[in-house]
């Protein structure tokens, strides 16, 4: 069920004052609190990883592989090569250069 649609039904049955519409009401925030801490973490789990990532990237453009070799030691428990790539071509890329060729490569701003 997506969170529109939970956010739907407790919507719909805010107005009911009956024990079942409060035992909705109940789990369905509780799914909606759940999800909330759940991408909290993963912020915070970035955020740790921003400064050991982007402290290690120079002007000489590096691929993400060779980037992830580089950091791998420093990063957060469970922060993979994937979540590098994520992080610097979506959340910092703002912060890096990308240079297009047949592997992209980066390199600070």
């Amino acid at each position: 069920m997506t969170k529109t649609i939970m956010n739907s039904i407790l919507s719909l049955v805010a107005a009911i004052d009956t024990p079942e519409a409060e035992e909705i009401r109940v789990a369905i925030q509780n799914e909606l609190s759940k999800g909330e801490a759940k991408a909290q973490a993963n912020r915070d789990l970035y955020a740790q990883a921003h400064d050991v990532v982007i402290g290690a990237l120079t002007e000489t453009p590096v691929t993400i592989g060779e980037l992830y070799e580089e950091v791998k030691d420093s990063l957060p428990e469970g922060f993979s090569k994937g979540k590098v790539q994520y992080a610097v071509t979506r959340l910092w890329s703002d912060e890096i250069v990308k240079t297009e060729g047949k592997v992209n490569t980066y390199s600070r701003r």
